[in-house]
């Protein structure tokens, strides 16, 4: 039986003769390379950084050109970066690709089956745009973390509110608003009659000043106001470290305009104002940066705005050759159907679980087209009628990411027809299957006063 595994591996060809695998861990990696480059051709390493140095000129001396990873967690990003500055193309590969070791299981012989795969191209490195949009990517995550960490404190603020009979947010729809602020920060320095505190109300809010006196009549407990001021300083804190973060992605989007090669762009047309600004949102022009490192205005997109972009933006790149087509594309984001047959019989045909933070943006995005008057919000309301409302989400924002990467890679301009011009396209095609079915069973359809019969 062995003799048979080994004559059948021979078959295989050797694609990557210069090929290295390595096994990634918290504390110490294990490197292959082929049996004749070095008489102990598995070695490890520490995780220090001197260690990794080493590892890299060990790989040069042994005339690697190619290394496939396999790793958890964050530990393979510092491995990663210093194997391509050494000049190394590297592969971090999907653990789920390699898991089933033949034999026993080590690190050592991880890293030897790591090292036969790669060899023999069979394996595929997982994507990473490059380094100018890792960095991007690095911030906008950072002030994503940054969004999160404040809302907690928001819910605790809200918490301790409640715990005092203090009905602030049935009263507005945002405790951290102008009104909301106003009010909490007079309660805080010891202003408990809710008639003054009604004071503080905008007159853009719906609640009337008597509703609000009777949310704000409780009783203002010791413990919880101390517990409220420091959930709100804590807010405060984030709140400017977000500002922080914009500082520097709006010097950081100046400085990759710079890097990018010029292009003559038409003058992007300037969208009306909404009532209310986005929460959250930079005060430096979004929109605009985005327009000029990418070529092309996607807010159009029905759905998507300058956040959700500057998301997408940051998780695939400015490079969308990375995916051959479109569906390729929708594929790797996890929003097409992953079929799994056996026995010419359909097993499965769900999505895969992927985590990915542009898929986020386009399921986010194609919720809130919705209910929109457009084409792609008609779209997705009558698949909500039929399917339901998460199978819908995803099937829309499918299309969503097939017309970004069309105007990503082939400048492509979106027209939006209109929810008329998509039921009129839906009506045809509804009448075109009729007419098929009735036709294989000998009728035919006849139009009665501007209807069919």
């Amino acid at each position: 039986m062995g003799k048979s595994k080994r004559s059948s591996r021979r078959l295989l060809t050797i694609r990557n003769p210069n090929a290295a695998g390595i096994d990634i861990g918290a504390n110490r990696h294990y490197v292959a390379v082929p049996n004749d480059r070095d008489p102990n051709p598995v070695q490890s390493f520490k995780c220090f950084t001197p260690d990794l140095h080493r590892m890299a000129k060990w790989l040069k001396a042994c005339d690697i050109e190619t290394v496939a990873m396999e790793s958890t967690s964050v530990y393979w990003i510092p491995v990663f970066q210093i194997l391509e500055k050494y000049g190394f193309e590297v592969l971090l590969v999907n653990a789920r690709h390699v898991k089933n070791v033949p034999g026993r299981k080590t690190d050592v012989k991880d890293s030897q089956w790591l090292q036969e795969l790669h060899s023999f191209g069979l394996l595929r490195g997982s994507f990473r745009p490059n380094d100018a949009i890792c960095v991007l990517r690095s911030y906008i995550r950072q002030r994503d973390n940054l969004i999160k960490s404040a809302s907690k404190h928001v819910l605790r603020m809200q918490k301790c509110l409640t715990e005092m009979n203090v009905q602030l947010h049935r009263a507005i729809s945002d405790i951290t608003g102008v009104t909301g602020t106003a009010i909490i920060e007079a309660i805080l320095s010891g202003e408990y009659d809710p008639k003054k505190l009604a004071k503080h109300r905008n007159h853009r809010i719906k609640c009337t000043e008597n509703d609000l006196i009777e949310a704000l009549t409780g009783d203002y407990r010791e413990e919880h106001l101390f517990v409220l001021q420091q959930e709100h300083s804590l807010y405060k804190i984030y709140q400017k470290k977000l500002i922080e973060c914009d500082e520097v992605i709006e010097a950081y989007y100046h400085k990759l305009e710079q890097e990018l090669p010029q292009k003559e762009l038409p003058v992007l047309e300037q969208k009306s104002r909404k009532k209310s600004s986005q929460k959250n949102a930079p005060n430096y022009d979004l929109r605009g940066m985005l327009y000029r490192i990418t070529g092309n205005d996607f807010t159009v997109i029905p759905g998507l705005d300058a956040l959700s972009i500057q998301t997408i933006i940051a998780e695939v790149g400015l490079d969308p050759t990375k995916w051959r087509t479109e569906k390729h594309f929708v594929s790797w984001l996890g929003l097409s159907p992953a079929n799994k047959i056996s026995g010419d019989k359909v097993l499965s045909s769900r999505t895969r679980k992927v985590v990915n933070r542009a898929a986020i943006a386009f399921r986010i995005a194609a919720n809130a087209l919705s209910r929109t008057q457009t084409g792609l919000g008609a779209f997705c309301r009558r698949l909500k009628s039929r399917m339901g409302a998460t199978k819908a989400i995803t099937a829309t924002a499918r299309k969503i990411a097939i017309l970004f990467y069309q105007m990503l890679r082939y400048d492509q301009d979106y027209v939006e027809k209109g929810v008329e011009y998509y039921e009129k396209k839906y009506e045809q095609r509804i009448l075109h299957n009729m007419e098929k079915k009735a036709k294989i069973m000998g009728y035919s359809l006849v139009k009665n006063g501007g209807a069919m019969t």
